[in-house]
């Protein structure tokens, strides 16, 4: 854990004296409320009686808040009846001192710091917490839930005011505080991006997008798109691709509309992805049946074969090749196979796979992509491959690929922007090993199943670059993934049916430092012990 933060109650002598100069760093040397010493020391009068929850890195202290319930507090000597200014409540603490080295301020230790505190007066039974909040942040108290009452105390060069925090209201205003953390501050440089987008982005894909924009009727333009063009059909050996603006599900919505005179289908659903792809046929008014099958399992391929041969009326079949949510791999050769021999239609939902494996879509109809997952560009740019002629009569222009491909240029407006980062983004995509990301995936899988942890997809058909893991019911992923978030480790929790299902989900979209990798499972660890341990039950 030597890169991430750690969270904890101060219990080591160490750990005191760096609180002493912390202290006097902030109430001294930043905030004059007391008088300067030789030692640069402050120790609190309060220090016998105050329980600290501190962040510290690499034996390093970062940020520290202290805590007491013994009466009188320092606020009850700066303000008569403070009773009369609290809501109801059953027991009362203090929090006192809280600062964070300037150099790490940010949204991520404090939120660490203040689920510390939760997870402290959870356990003293502390239901109030009342604070003297400094004027100079009263907006960032504010937001984490302190509501002020009473008039300002203190001095004159060093004003503050009264605050209260009832324990019921402290989770719903983190969350509503860590979802505000990029208008209020940037994630912090070292933190490790496991979503599955939006994607880490390099430095000469950045320095393309920022280019001046040029005409997508330049000569320039069109002769760069067409080498775009080839290079994306050359990376998945296709014949002819046409790149949108806008994300997969538009894609996907221009194959549903290229199936709409193929006759009748079958969409095949193994998870959220996959039944969108229904979704997708529905509101295409397409003639199709769904093939449901289970969550984390492979397609029943055979089930399937039976299906096909007892209803020769359908002509095409729509699958995900990486069920995004699951972590499956779908078998593409055994779907070419089947179709194949029927000479059934095969169209697929490539949305996660393309830049992470290698992909023939020779053969294959019709399939979806974009720019803003594993080929490490901005989101923005989806692409449809196919290999055969097609017929666009009666669809919206915009989603008839005949059209595209009898053009004489680009047939509508276009991002040169999007287009020249995703061209740098391509290049290092086509020189990229791609077995790289899938050996640090095996290792991170059975590193997670020796903590325990059920890992949805099994080994054999378990993906390159996502995996999707649940957690016991007695914990909870929401808690587990905001904590992890504290650590440094960006991971996808917030979608419904990830939330539903109590899992978590680390996505390699690229190429990662294999140390940030190798550091996940003990930080992880050590979340699922607090959370195990009863310290953060409160949601």
């Amino acid at each position: 854990m030597s890169r991430g933060l750690s969270f904890k109650i101060a219990i080591e002598d160490w750990e005191f004296e760096q609180i002493h100069a912390l202290n006097y760093k902030t109430f001294v040397q930043e905030i004059p409320q007391h008088g300067v010493n030789k030692e640069k020391k402050l120790v609190d009068k309060f220090h016998e009686e105050n329980s600290y929850c501190i962040c510290l890195r690499d034996r390093k202290l970062l940020g520290m808040l202290a805590c007491r319930s013994k009466r009188p507090f320092s606020l009850d000597l700066k303000l008569a009846d403070l009773a009369t200014y609290l809501p109801p409540h059953n027991a009362l603490c203090e929090i006192r001192l809280l600062s964070v080295e300037k150099e790490v301020r940010g949204g991520r230790i404090l939120v660490g710091l203040m689920n510390m505190l939760m997870e402290y007066c959870n356990e003293q039974g502390y239901d109030l917490a009342v604070i003297s909040g400094t004027v100079r942040q009263l907006k960032l108290y504010q937001h984490l839930g302190f509501v002020p009452f009473g008039p300002l105390v203190g001095k004159p060069e060093a004003m503050f005011q009264p605050m209260y925090l009832a324990r019921e209201t402290i989770v719903q205003n983190l969350n509503s505080f860590l979802e505000q953390q990029p208008r209020l501050k940037p994630a912090v440089k070292d933190s490790v991006n496991f979503l599955p987008g939006p994607v880490r982005i390099c430095e000469a894909v950045k320095e393309a997008f920022i280019k001046t924009p040029v005409s997508h009727r330049s000569d320039r333009f069109l002769k760069d798109i067409a080498q775009i063009q080839h290079k994306l059909s050359q990376l998945v050996n296709s014949k002819c691709v046409q790149i949108l603006l806008g994300s997969g599900t538009l894609a996907n919505d221009v194959v549903a509309a290229n199936l709409s005179n193929k006759g009748k289908g079958i969409v095949v659903s193994n998870g959220e992805f996959g039944e969108r792809l229904v979704d997708h046929a529905q509101r295409a008014r397409l003639d199709f049946k769904e093939f449901k099958n289970t969550w984390g399992k492979a397609i029943y391929y055979d089930q399937l074969e039976i299906i096909l041969d007892q209803e020769p009326s359908i002509k095409w079949v729509w699958a995900v090749h990486l069920e995004t949510s699951t972590g499956v791999l779908n078998d593409l050769s055994k779907l070419k196979y089947i179709c194949k021999k029927r000479n059934i239609i095969l169209c697929l939902d490539c949305v996660s796979s393309i830049g992470a494996l290698p992909i023939d879509l020779k053969g294959v109809f019709l399939a979806s992509g974009v720019s803003g997952k594993a080929l490490c560009s901005y989101p923005g740019l989806s692409f449809v491959f196919y290999n055969h002629a097609l017929s666009g009569q009666g669809l919206p222009r915009y989603m008839d690929l005949e059209l595209y491909s009898k053009s004489e240029g680009v047939p509508f407006t276009h991002s040169s922007n999007f287009i020249y980062a995703l061209q740098n983004a391509l290049n290092l995509t086509l020189s990229r090993d791609f077995s790289i990301n899938a050996k640090f995936a095996e290792g991170l899988r059975r590193q997670l199943r020796a903590l325990g942890i059920k890992v949805v997809a099994a080994e054999e058909y378990a993906s390159p670059n996502v995996i999707s893991f649940e957690l016991p019911m007695y914990l909870s992923s929401e808690t587990v993934g905001a904590r992890l978030e504290n650590e440094g480790y960006f991971l996808s929790y917030r979608s419904s049916y990830l939330l539903k299902r109590n899992w978590l989900q680390v996505c390699l979209m690229g190429e990662y430092d294999q140390r940030d990798i190798e550091a996940f499972p003990s930080i992880l660890a050590s979340c699922l012990d607090m959370e195990e341990d009863g310290i953060l039950k409160a949601k």
